[in-house]
């Protein structure tokens, strides 16, 4: 997702904060209080090294990775109010091909809360693009309580926003992770230009 997120942040001239950690350590775009913010059982695999964490074993990921992530996000979009700028909150993230034993058809997804311009512009963008049937419209998840990054940073700011999943495959290889750039980058100025 790095290789994605660094191209498409050149090409759009765009700032990319990039979560290093993998969310088994801690999901950073879940409510950090939530048992599930720190699985210990992910896809039927048991995740040792999060089994019977003390609180302060929590505590201490929440401050060395998630609240560190959370408060660049904060700076650059108030660094953007503060210089005038529309913004478009884009939270980018990849999914398996499969999970608990289902294949996962999507190439692309874009998960909302039915309250998002920029996100039904990129659905039907991509489904033009692509084809319906690969392009998940609140799949392979849907946006619900679990989430935290758009509600927390965009909707106090009354921003649009767009959840793009992109299936993992896909990004396998720097010429794919090339390749979802060049598709992405002109939907992408496209949706930004029409919220603008």
């Amino acid at each position: 997702m790095a290789g994605l997120g660094t191209e498409l942040a050149i090409r759009l001239r765009a700032p990319f904060v990039r979560q290093r950690y993998s969310r088994l350590v801690i999901d950073c775009n879940r409510d950090p209080y939530r048992d599930d913010a720190i699985p210990a059982i992910s896809d039927g695999i048991s995740i040792a090294g999060n089994v019977g964490l003390s609180a302060a074993q929590r505590a201490a990921r929440r401050r060395e990775i998630f609240d560190p992530y959370h408060r660049r996000i904060a700076q650059e979009l108030d660094q953007r109010a503060a210089d005038g700028l529309s913004t478009l909150l884009v939270s980018l993230h990849s999914f398996t091909p499969s999970m608990a034993g289902q294949d996962r058809p999507w190439r692309y997804g874009v998960l909302h809360r039915n309250d998002s311009a920029a996100s039904r512009l990129m659905v039907t963008l991509l489904r033009k693009t692509l084809g319906k049937e690969v392009v998940g419209d609140n799949q392979p998840y849907s946006m619900d309580g679990t989430d935290f990054t758009i509600p927390h940073h965009a909707d106090a700011r009354g921003l649009d926003y767009l959840e793009l999943e992109v299936r993992q495959d896909l990004l396998a290889d720097r010429a794919g992770q090339h390749a979802a750039a060049v598709l992405l980058e002109p939907l992408l100025r496209r949706v930004a230009a029409t919220g603008a």
